[in-house]
């Protein structure tokens, strides 16, 4: 493929442009997460917001050392639009999520004090088990990466689409510290799923919210299912776009091996999908200000029905 910088005269400005030139696949690309914590903190955001920002940097550090191998991606949320501080003593809303399709769940509470949170047994909420906290909501939410501290790409476009789609969806949308790839900006995270997406629209994010709130997905700009790994994640958006299947339980990983994934449906059908992995070309930048690098990604081969069990 031609260098981008051939074919405009000029290397393109930002990762999201030069991603957005290059035509980069999505699929795969989501951030691995069996659950995720999210905490309101209103404020700036520093880079590695969870220790720089107005939430006490000891409680970020301990909550990150918590989370680490556990499966538990820790967030950073707060209301689109402007964001003062509100105090240490102001009440934040905690959502807790998990992931694993047939058992995935959105719980909700309120706490003023984030320590209270050290308490949360990782290990456990990573396997599915919420411990109590919070009450059950029914309703999904839409984390959208606007963290300018980390890119530019992500701020820019992202508090963007917020700005514009914040009203008309009040309480399902919130800005997040960062879902991963800068370069496919505006990304976004909705739970409980768990589905990213990225390069979103205003389209895009009434698609995501009305296929969430009733059950189902949309694979249009769909980056993949945290739950699972990012080849797997591939696989299983192959499938759906060859079923045109859309319940968001549908699916889940039976194995995986090197090359293939097998998924199951949760009628008892099963396909074998044989994917290999390739090397993307030119070198891009993940970030903005990075010099290009090689990226890769994976392609499915084959999708094999197999017999069902006797």
């Amino acid at each position: 493929m031609q260098d981008p910088r051939e074919q405009a005269g000029a290397a393109p400005r930002t990762c999201a442009a030069w991603s957005e030139t290059l035509s980069e696949p999505l699929a795969g690309t989501a951030a691995v997460a069996a659950s995720w914590l999210c905490l309101e903190q209103p404020g700036p955001w520093g880079g590695d917001a969870l220790v720089r920002s107005h939430l006490d940097p000891d409680i970020g550090a301990r909550l990150a050392e918590r989370a680490a191998d556990t499966g538990v991606r820790v967030q950073l949320i707060r209301k689109p639009g402007r964001y003062p501080d509100t105090g240490v003593d102001a009440p934040r809303t905690v959502y807790f999520a998990h992931t694993r399709p047939g058992a995935s769940w959105l719980r909700r509470t309120e706490l003023t004090d984030p320590a209270e949170l050290l308490d949360l047994d990782f290990r456990a909420f990573a396997r599915g088990e919420h411990g109590g906290w919070g009450v059950p909501t029914t309703e999904p939410v839409l984390l959208v990466c606007t963290n300018g501290r980390r890119d530019q790409c992500c701020a820019l476009r992202g508090i963007s689409l917020l700005r514009e789609m914040g009203p008309r969806h009040e309480g399902k949308l919130w800005e997040t510290t960062h879902t991963g790839g800068h370069r496919f900006a505006p990304t976004g995270v909705v739970l409980p799923s768990g589905y990213n997406y990225g390069r979103l629209t205003p389209h895009g994010v009434d698609a995501v919210l009305s296929a969430a709130t009733t059950g189902k997905m949309t694979t249009t700009h769909c980056r993949g299912r945290s739950a699972f790994s990012q080849r797997a994640q591939v696989a299983e958006l192959a499938l759906r776009e060859n079923l045109g299947e859309h319940a968001g339980e549908a699916l889940t990983v039976a194995s995986e091996a090197d090359e293939e994934v097998v998924l199951r449906h949760r009628d008892g059908r099963r396909w074998s999908i044989r994917l290999r992995e390739i090397t993307l070309s030119p070198p891009r930048p993940n970030s903005c200000g990075k010099s290009p690098a090689q990226a890769g990604t994976w392609t499915t081969e084959r999708i094999r029905r197999l017999p069902d069990p006797e």
